[in-house]
């Protein structure tokens, strides 16, 4: 008991003395060591990266879960070191209620098949989102946690201590200088100034081991940065290959939903049976009242475009061109045309061709 009521007196002293020699430098009544210029400039560099990586790391965390109840739920799971249940993302939410409602609407329709297909396209797209989360969730957001919540800590620890070193070793400067001062009036005072040289050395050589210390942690800031590099460079290798996959399914999907055409021109046959309006003689479906308005329009003299064809498309029925990835056609539109279309040519061949498939050229 007696040690440790002498030892939180002893500390009490020393915080007291620190807090002393801190208000006194702050007014300018004591003068304080400062660190050299590449000691300065490692601390301010530690900084910066500190600030930096913090606001990198939370932008990212929003980012890849934009929600914030679900981030703070993650985060109790981590702390907890329990793993998160499964999260269904948005796209695949949405591709299941897209594929549910088409079994109400019924399957075999023009729209509920549309559906299944958008659908199952939609709950792909969400099954990337999910491992794209995953990946940048490993490979992103770990190492800079750790640094964070690791080196940052022992950094700033280091620091901390480093400080009070310095306090003390002002401490003992003013103390000897004080010392010093009341010897040259009276002798009697050479054991106190041997007392405060011996505090001073013994206040020196803890300094300067603390303050190499803290040097090499600083200087370690060099490593961390490399090893954010790598990260980053994974992470934007995941972020371009989820937006790829993306890519490819939307393709994908283009490709199958542009096929079916005939949907739109049932929907235009129920208008025009609605509404009175009758086919032009002789001709018993859309799909030949297309061909015929196909035929019979001429290329005006202006309004010729080139386009080039992004990937190959089967024509669904005669009304339409059949394209091929990379060549090239002429493309123009006509009065009242449905705007996701356009007429091509390829030579003596003409039809529709889907605008979605096309990069029009100047």
């Amino acid at each position: 008991m007696d040690f440790n009521v002498k030892k939180l007196a002893s500390d009490a002293g020393v915080f007291f003395t620190r807090a002393v020699q801190f208000t006194e430098e702050k007014l300018g009544q004591a003068e304080k060591t400062e660190l050299d210029a590449h000691f300065e400039n490692l601390l301010s560099r530690a900084d910066c990266t500190k600030n930096w990586t913090e606001k990198i790391f939370r932008q990212t965390e929003v980012l890849l879960q934009p929600n914030p109840s679900a981030r703070i739920e993650e985060f109790l799971y981590e702390k907890l070191d329990r793993k998160a249940p499964s999260r269904i993302t948005n796209a695949e939410l949405l591709g299941q209620y897209m594929q549910d409602a088409a079994k109400e609407f019924g399957a075999g329709g023009p729209y509920g098949s549309t559906l299944i297909k958008v659908g199952e396209c939609e709950r792909r797209l969400g099954g990337a989102e999910r491992e794209f989360l995953q990946t940048s969730a490993i490979s992103f957001l770990t190492p800079l946690r750790n640094f964070l919540e690791g080196d940052w800590r022992t950094i700033s620890k280091e620091r901390r201590l480093l400080e009070n070193r310095r306090l003390d070793l002002d401490a003992c400067k003013t103390r000897l200088k004080k010392a010093k001062a009341a010897e040259a009036k009276a002798a009697l005072w050479s054991e106190e100034v041997d007392k405060a040289e011996h505090e001073l050395r013994v206040a020196q050589t803890e300094f300067d081991r603390q303050a190499e210390v803290t040097r090499l942690l600083l200087e370690g800031i060099s490593s961390t940065h490399v090893n954010h590099l790598r990260c980053l460079h994974e992470f934007v290798e995941a972020q371009a290959a989820y937006y790829k996959q993306c890519h490819l399914h939307m393709q994908e999907l283009q490709k199958e939903l542009g096929r079916f055409p005939n949907a739109f021109a049932v929907n235009s046959v129920n208008s025009m049976a609605a509404t009175g309006s009758s086919l032009p003689a002789g001709i018993t479906s859309p799909v030949e009242a297309d061909t015929l308005k196909i035929e019979e329009v001429q290329a005006p003299a202006t309004g010729t475009r080139k386009a080039k064809v992004l990937y190959d498309y089967d024509a669904a029925d005669s009304s339409e061109l059949s394209l091929l990835a990379d060549e090239l056609i002429t493309v123009y539109t006509v009065p009242g045309m449905d705007s996701d279309w356009l007429i091509g040519e390829r030579g003596n061949q003409k039809g529709k061709v889907p605008v979605t498939y096309l990069e029009l050229l100047s």
